[in-house]
């Protein structure tokens, strides 16, 4: 699995690809520190995460859309499926590969705060509440977009899918308001993202809010492999 980790990071900075999702992280995430922080005078850096979320949720499809389209394109995905690494392994490396730029594109916000630290008091709580949280929502829409990148082999369609397919988890929050059948509303607001997404970032790290965000992540890995296999054997 080290193999595939180390290819796919190459991948990721030897093409333009890691190298403009962390600098867009960047810039944006100072953009939204300077507009909703340092000019208002304040040291709250909340409204960044809060800010980045959207970020993260436009950009994690174009981290994502090469991770199996590419392989697939250009059929090197046969000497993978015919090596004698696992299925699991080489979706873990890959998977993990991705989440090693989406960690070093926002782990920007900690080196804010460390700065803010210094000028003012901070509730150190708060911003690892929200940085952990924005970092299982990336986790999350990683491993989906990996599953939807392993569906086809144009990388255009499988960001516009992940990007569709994020949505649609969102989209989640409204329809509890909309179904009149209560059992089915009251099982669908158990599946809400928000609702498990929010009280992470106040700091409080439930058992239950913290499966669900790796029940994602194992469901959609679980699937890309039976892909992977599917390919295999046909």
């Amino acid at each position: 699995m080290g193999a595939i980790i180390r290819r796919e990071l190459s991948a990721y900075f030897t093409s333009p690809v890691g190298f403009v999702y962390i600098g867009a992280v960047y810039f944006l995430s100072g953009i939204f520190l300077l507009t909703g922080s340092l000019m208002a005078g304040s040291a709250d850096i909340r409204p960044v995460f809060s800010s980045l979320f959207s970020v993260v949720m436009f950009l994690t499809p174009v981290l994502t859309m090469r991770l199996m389209s590419e392989d697939r394109r250009r059929k090197t995905d046969q000497l993978l499926l015919t090596s004698p690494v696992a299925l699991g392994a080489i979706v873990a490396g890959k998977f993990l590969s991705a989440a090693v730029v989406y960690i070093a594109a926002i782990s920007v916000t900690l080196l804010y705060a460390a700065v803010l630290s210094f000028f003012a008091s901070i509730t150190w709580a708060v911003i690892f509440g929200n940085y952990i949280a924005l970092l299982l929502a990336g986790l999350a829409f990683i491993s989906i977009g990996q599953f939807i990148s392993s569906l086809t082999e144009s990388q255009a369609a499988a960001a516009t899918g992940t990007f569709a397919a994020v949505l649609g988890i969102l989209f989640l929050d409204v329809l509890p308001s909309i179904i009149t059948n209560p059992v089915l509303s009251s099982f669908i607001q158990e599946l809400s993202f928000t609702r498990r997404f929010t009280p992470i970032t106040s700091g409080i790290l439930s058992v239950s809010n913290l499966f669900y965000f790796f029940s994602i992540c194992a469901v959609f890995l679980f699937l890309t492999t039976r892909v992977l296999e599917k390919r295999r054997w046909s």
